[in-house]
């Protein structure tokens, strides 16, 4: 069948639009491909500490909940200034024996396994030794005798927290840590080191998250679920 005139002129049109606009897209730029994360490249380590009975507040039935717990370690992640990398290189299960060594401070299994998987390949360490260096970081950090109170819950502001931690702490100063909430209760503390664990500034998106008064949760133990 026959093309209307005014029909084959239209086509003719958009086909001649099309080759330009692709004839332009030729000559652009090739979109850089994006870096995979590499092991062992990264600027400084966080620290960063649980603090258990938030956590349990909605996880009781977690292993950490069985017993009464204050900060427990929830991983040592390798940083860049500005993000992170994560899920690096190989993805190996944690022996049954290093999980035993870690579960003092990492209690719960499952945490140990994913702590290696997402941060610890991106360290460019063994497991050994970035389980080491988790060890090693969980010392240079004193916890206040305050955190240790097993009465009811208490309000502090950010400032007041912090000074907690650098009273008893020489050497961290309060850009060296980062405190962070769930609503208003304190969820977590996070330390910044550089790569020799001495304190350091936290990079530019490690940051307080807690505003005005903090609500910190006593320590005590968990109620566990009923078995039926």
């Amino acid at each position: 069948m026959a093309v209307p005139r005014r029909a084959e002129s239209l086509i003719r049109s958009l086909a001649i639009l099309a080759g330009a606009v692709l004839a332009g897209l030729a000559g652009l730029p090739a979109k850089p491909a994006v870096a995979a994360d590499r092991p062992g490249e990264f600027d400084y380590w966080v620290l960063a500490l649980s603090w258990s009975p938030q956590y349990c507040r909605g996880a009781p039935s977690n292993p950490q909940c069985t017993q009464p717990r204050g900060f427990v370690v929830h991983g040592l992640w390798p940083q860049y200034e500005s993000g992170a990398p994560t899920y690096c290189g190989k993805r190996e299960r944690v022996p049954d024996a290093l999980v035993e060594r870690m579960l003092p401070l990492m209690p719960d299994r499952e945490l140990v396994q994913q702590q290696w998987r997402k941060h610890g390949s991106c360290s460019g360490l063994d497991m050994a030794e970035y389980f080491l260096n988790v060890e090693r970081a969980w010392r240079r950090i004193v916890v206040p005798s305050r955190f240790d109170d097993s009465g009811d819950f208490y309000e502090l502001s950010t400032p007041e927290l912090e000074r907690a931690f650098t009273d008893v702490n020489p050497g961290i100063g309060a850009d060296a840590i980062a405190l962070q909430c769930s609503g208003r209760w304190l969820r977590e503390a996070r330390f910044c080191f550089d790569r020799e664990f001495q304190p350091r500034s936290c990079g530019e998106d490690v940051t307080d998250r807690c505003r005005g008064k903090t609500a910190v949760r006593p320590v005590r133990a968990q109620p566990q679920p009923l078995v039926r």
